[in-house]
């Protein structure tokens, strides 16, 4: 090969390669605008992060999950989901004995059925959400360690799970409320802030996660937590007007307790609305809500910085 078919292919060379290194430029920058990712893992910035566009696309696990404990909640029972009516039924009638009957405790007017029954769908609903919630991590540990999922798609489940219960238990409330007011004569009537039921429940709700995903971070490494919230859960029910209204409270001190708790302006608020008896405040209910608030934003936080590593422990 001669000089000059030399000097001419280098220069061919020499004139393509910035051609290539172009072509290449173009490639990487269209991959980086590309969407089309089934999977994105990024590192997580913030213990506060949450992200709501992945815990919507993982709404089928959800519904499967809410499915679960719905089916499973009464399997191989004889009586099934009868045990629905059951379980408020036979803790009315107790509560008509004990605090009724013996304690005499007064419920403002209103017939000791209504007035129990009202209490314990309420606080039953939360009850129980917090104590499914509370063991989100030890109850899920083998299917955590599996398969990656949103963690919070779990105890949202089981809000939900809980929900289908609440308003099972809540149209038996409707039957023997409306029982009450057409066939007994009873004065009992509802009024506007009856309306405020859906906020009422979604409180309780938000209260219940709350304070069942910071015990589900803590009972990963300290399980005596565990008996602990059961002891606590029963004590709490005492401190709340579900048996009593508040307006039998004469004790500035008692009172002051009952108002620190934030169940007592939801509870009070439903009743009020409800059944036309008790107190309203605005208040309260503002209290409430912030209190929410502040307990959501720290139980995410717990929530997200013992998941990274609660598999080691639990």
């Amino acid at each position: 090969m001669d000089l000059d078919s030399l000097t001419q292919r280098a220069k061919d060379n020499t004139t393509t390669q910035p051609n290539i290194s172009k072509n290449m430029d173009d490639i990487i920058k269209s991959n980086e605008k590309d969407d089309d990712w089934s999977l994105v893992i990024r590192p997580q910035n913030s213990l506060f992060s949450i992200d709501f566009r992945e815990i919507w696309r993982y709404r089928d696990l959800c519904a499967m999950l809410i499915k679960r404990d719905i089916v499973t909640m009464y399997k191989q029972t004889v009586l099934g989901p009868l045990w629905f009516f059951i379980q408020p039924l036979m803790t009315t009638a107790m509560y008509m004995v004990v605090f009724g009957g013996i304690a005499k405790i007064p419920t403002d007017g209103i017939p000791q059925p209504l007035f129990y029954l009202a209490g314990i769908c309420m606080w039953q609903y939360f009850a129980d959400c917090l104590n499914k919630t509370s063991n989100t991590f030890r109850a899920n540990a083998a299917l955590f360690s599996k398969v990656y999922f949103p963690r919070l798609v779990v105890p949202i489940s089981n809000v939900v799970s809980n929900l289908i219960k609440f308003a099972i238990q809540f149209a038996l409330f409707v039957v023997v409320y409306l029982y009450f007011v057409f066939c007994s004569g009873s004065l009992v009537r509802p009024n506007m802030y009856a309306l405020m039921l859906p906020v009422l429940v979604a409180m309780l709700a938000g209260l219940a996660l709350g304070f069942g995903i910071i015990f589900s971070s803590f009972t990963t490494k300290y399980r005596d937590l565990s008996f602990l919230l059961s002891f606590f859960v029963h004590l709490w029910m005492y401190a709340t007007p579900v048996i009593y209204p508040v307006s039998t409270i004469s004790n500035p001190k008692i009172k002051l307790m009952m108002q620190i708790n934030p169940l007592t302006g939801i509870l009070e608020a439903f009743k009020y609305g409800i059944l036309g008896a008790g107190t309203f405040s605005w208040g309260a209910l503002a209290y409430s809500a912030g209190f929410i608030c502040i307990l959501l934003a720290l139980g995410i936080v717990v929530f997200n910085r013992v998941q990274r590593s609660f598999i080691d422990t639990v």
